[in-house]
C-alpha cells in the first residue's frame, strides 16, 4: 500500500487524562465544553487519515462472514469473535509500525496498530457499562478514539501506544455518553455530572471506611443536593453486561468474554512504565508548586492533588470568598498546570489543554 505524505495543518490539542482532573472536572469538560476534553478535531483531516483504517476495523460482522449458528448470537459476542481474528503485536512490532506511520503515513501500518488494540477499546468501554446500556455504541466510539491516538502517537517519546491510546479512547467514550445523556435531559447540571463520574467511587470509599453510603452522606461529601444523589443512583442502577457469557470460536471451543479482554493487572513492563510516568509527573508537579503564591498553593494542595479534597465551600470559608470565586481560581490554576505540564512533557502522557 502506497504511503501518503503528511499534510501540514494546525495540530489539535490532546485530551486531558481522567486521572489528572479533580473529581467532577472531566464531567464539566465533556459536558459544558467538549472542546476542553477533545480539542477542535478537524473531521475532514480525521476522515482522510483514517478512512482506509476503518476498513480494517470490524465495526459490524457481515452476514456472509457468519455461520448460521452465529446468527443467534448478540452483536457484542459476534464483534468479540471478529476481534479475535486480529493478532496482538510484540512491543518491537508495535514500535516498528508506529515509526513507519509517523515517518511515512503508511496507512497499512496504522491499520495494524488499530486492529491489534481493539481489545483495549472493549476493556475501557466495559468500565462505562453502567452509564450506557448499548456496549457496541461505546466500543464503536472508542474505536474512533483509538484511531485518533494512532494518528497522533509519537513513538519517540518512550511511552507505549496502549498507554497513550487509553486517554483518547476514554475521552471519545465520555463525550459520546454525555452527549446522549444530554438528549434525554440526564446529566445536564454540574451536580449531575459530578455524580455521574463519582457516585460509585464515593460509595466504595465510604464502604471501605466502614461508613454506610447513604444518599445523605454522599450528598454531603460531594457537596450536592440529596435528591440529585437519589435520582442518579436510580438511573445508574442497571444490570451489568455479563462477561461470563460463553463465546465459541471457529473450532467449537468455548471461552468467555472475560477471557478475550486484556489482563487488568499490569505486567512488569507496564508497571515499570507507569512508575516512570508517575515519578516524572511528581517531579514536575513539585516544580510547578514552587511557582505559585499562597492562595494558589492552598488550592493546589487542598483540591488538585489532595487524596481527600476540600469542597469549594470549605475553601471559600477559609479564604472569606464565595465558592464560585474559588471555582474560578481553581479553573485558572488548572489551566496553568496543564500548560506547564504540556511544556515539560508534550503529549507523552496525554496532557492536554483547555
Amino acid at each position: 500500500m502506497a504511503a501518503r505524505k503528511k499534510k501540514s495543518g494546525s495540530r489539535t490539542e490532546e485530551p486531558v487524562s481522567a486521572e489528572e482532573q479533580e473529581p467532577g472536572e472531566e464531567a464539566e469538560a465533556a459536558g459544558d465544553g467538549e472542546d476542553e476534553l477533545l480539542g477542535e478535531v478537524s473531521e475532514d483531516a480525521f476522515v482522510e487519515t483514517t478512512a482506509e483504517v476503518m476498513e480494517e476495523v470490524p465495526l459490524v460482522a457481515k452476514d456472509d462472514e457468519r455461520g448460521s449458528s452465529l446468527a443467534r448470537l448478540d452483536p457484542m459476542t459476534i464483534y468479540m469473535r471478529e476481534v479475535q481474528r486480529h493478532p496482538l503485536l510484540t512491543p518491537e512490532e508495535a514500535h516498528e509500525l508506529a515509526v513507519r506511520y509517523a515517518e511515512t503515513q503508511d496507512v497499512e501500518a496504522a491499520a495494524r496498530l488499530v486492529t491489534a488494540n481493539l481489545r483495549l477499546v472493549v476493556k475501557i468501554a466495559y468500565e462505562y457499562r453502567r452509564a450506557y446500556r448499548n456496549m457496541m455504541d461505546l466500543v464503536q466510539e472508542g474505536n474512533i478514539g483509538l484511531m485518533q491516538a494512532v494518528k497522533r502517537y509519537d513513538p519517540y517519546r518512550g511511552v507505549k501506544l496502549s498507554s497513550y491510546a487509553a486517554w483518547w479512547i476514554r475521552a471519545y467514550i465520555l463525550r459520546f455518553i454525555l452527549n446522549n445523556w444530554r438528549m434525554v435531559k440526564i446529566g445536564t447540571t454540574q451536580a449531575q455530572r459530578k455524580l455521574f463520574f463519582n457516585l460509585s467511587k464515593e460509595k466504595q470509599k465510604l464502604t471501605a471506611m466502614g461508613i454506610e453510603p447513604t444518599h445523605a452522606e454522599i450528598a454531603k461529601r460531594l457537596d450536592v443536593d440529596e435528591q440529585d444523589v437519589v435520582e442518579m443512583d436510580r438511573r445508574l442502577a442497571r444490570s451489568d453486561a455479563s462477561l461470563d457469557a460463553s463465546v465459541g470460536d471457529a473450532e467449537g471451543r468455548q471461552t468467555t468474554r472475560m477471557d478475550l479482554l486484556p489482563a487488568t493487572s499490569a505486567g512488569p513492563e507496564e508497571s515499570a512504565e507507569s512508575s516512570e510516568i508517575q515519578e516524572l509527573l511528581k517531579r514536575h508537579l513539585a516544580e510547578f508548586r514552587t511557582t505559585l503564591k499562597d492562595k494558589d498553593i492552598a488550592i493546589f494542595d487542598k483540591r488538585l492533588v489532595a487524596d481527600e479534597p476540600l469542597t469549594l465551600q470549605e475553601l471559600g470559608d477559609q479564604f472569606g470568598v464565595s465558592r464560585e470565586r474559588v471555582r474560578q481560581l481553581e479553573a485558572r490554576l488548572t489551566g496553568k498546570l496543564r500548560a506547564f505540564l504540556r511544556d515539560r512533557l508534550g503529549d507523552a502522557v496525554g496532557v492536554g489543554g483547555a
